[in-house]
C-alpha cells in the first residue's frame, strides 16, 4: 500500500512547517470576514496557527495575521479571534487526537 503525501503548511506566527490537520486555519472570506475555519475548506485567503495560545498571541503581536491574510486586523476582530481560539481549542484537540488515530 502506497503512503499518502501529508499535506505541510506553515504557521505564520512560529514559522514551523506542520501536517495540515495540525494547524487552525484562519480565514479572510470574500466578504472581508475575518473568522477561524476548523474544516479548512471555507473559501477565502487562509493564514495557518498552530494550536496554541502563544502562537495566536505572537500572531497578533507581530501583525502576521495581517500580513498573511493581506488585510488589516482590527484590534476587537482580534479579540473576538482569541475568544473563538479558546473555545475551538479543545474541539481542534479532539479532532487532532481522532484523525491521530485513525492514521494508526
Amino acid at each position: 500500500m502506497r503512503t499518502r503525501k501529508v499535506p505541510l503548511r506553515k504557521c505564520v506566527a512560529c514559522q514551523q512547517m506542520m501536517p495540515k490537520k495540525e494547524l487552525i486555519r484562519v480565514v479572510k472570506t470574500p466578504q472581508d470576514e475575518v473568522l477561524i475555519d476548523l474544516t479548512g475548506k471555507k473559501s477565502g485567503r487562509g493564514a495557518y496557527l498552530c494550536g496554541k495560545l502563544s502562537c495566536f498571541k505572537l500572531a497578533h503581536k507581530s501583525k502576521a495575521l495581517d500580513r498573511a491574510l493581506k488585510h488589516p486586523v482590527h484590534s476587537d476582530i482580534y479579540e473576538q479571534l482569541a475568544q473563538d481560539f479558546i473555545r475551538v481549542e479543545d474541539e481542534f484537540l479532539a479532532m487532532k487526537e481522532q484523525a491521530h488515530d485513525e492514521d494508526e
